[in-house]
């Protein structure tokens, strides 16, 4: 292994999150595809890395005490590499702690059930006839996108002016909605004008866009 981080990833959201941090922290990483749809993250050597399976995760060659690490969660992923590089990350406590937040409430709350909603509204159209599922989960969605529009009235990021972790954290899920789901008309996308001048501002970003095609099939 070199010394560059190993990212093992997907192009999904979560997976999203890990390669826009490697890109805009400028950190040098190696990235190997894990396809989720063929089942890779089932073999041994990947379990080895996550025990739990899932994509992403990382080894980290240089890790704090100068022997290799390897890190699963997204979330925590975000919060090793802001911490290494110094970068996204605020030194004022008080910003620190909306950052981390604000990144907790996208791992509790937007991705389980932006993702539950995405399940029912596009991948379980011909296995569940039952309205029940898709409505409760479309209900929630459209609710968190409103704590999101109302965070958003007068910033031009999640915490304050400066991009953060709890952005990169975020904004892909926020994409996935009508990228991967096709649903902007079932949430009603155009109503969260503050939420999508957002998305439109990170993806801007030449860095953020590349990283959201890292481990892309």
């Amino acid at each position: 292994m070199n010394n560059e981080i190993q990212l093992y990833s997907f192009a999904t959201p979560n997976g999203q999150k890990i390669s826009i941090a490697l890109e805009e922290m400028g950190l040098p990483y190696t990235p190997h595809t894990v396809n989720i749809i063929r089942g890779d993250q089932f073999k041994p050597e990947f379990v080895q890395i996550n025990p739990n399976s899932k994509i992403p995760a990382i080894i980290d060659p240089s890790g704090p005490d100068g022997k290799p690490i390897s890190i699963m969660e997204s979330g925590a992923i975000l919060m090793y590499l802001a911490q290494k590089s110094g970068l996204f990350w605020p030194t004022d406590p008080r910003l620190q702690s909306e950052v981390l937040q604000w990144l907790f409430f996208q791992v509790g709350g937007v991705g389980p059930m932006f993702g539950q909603f995405g399940h029912f509204f596009k991948y379980a159209v011909d296995k569940c006839d039952h309205p029940y599922p898709l409505e409760r989960y479309a209900t929630e969605s459209r609710r968190i996108l409103g704590v999101l529009e109302a965070r958003l009235e007068g910033r031009q990021y999640l915490v304050g002016e400066h991009y953060t972790i709890a952005d990169m954290a975020t904004v892909p899920w926020v994409n996935s909605v009508n990228i991967f789901y096709k649903a902007s008309d079932k949430l009603e996308l155009t109503q969260f004008k503050n939420v999508m001048a957002w998305v439109q501002r990170i993806l801007s970003r030449p860095k953020t866009a590349a990283g959201m095609n890292v481990c892309a099939t």
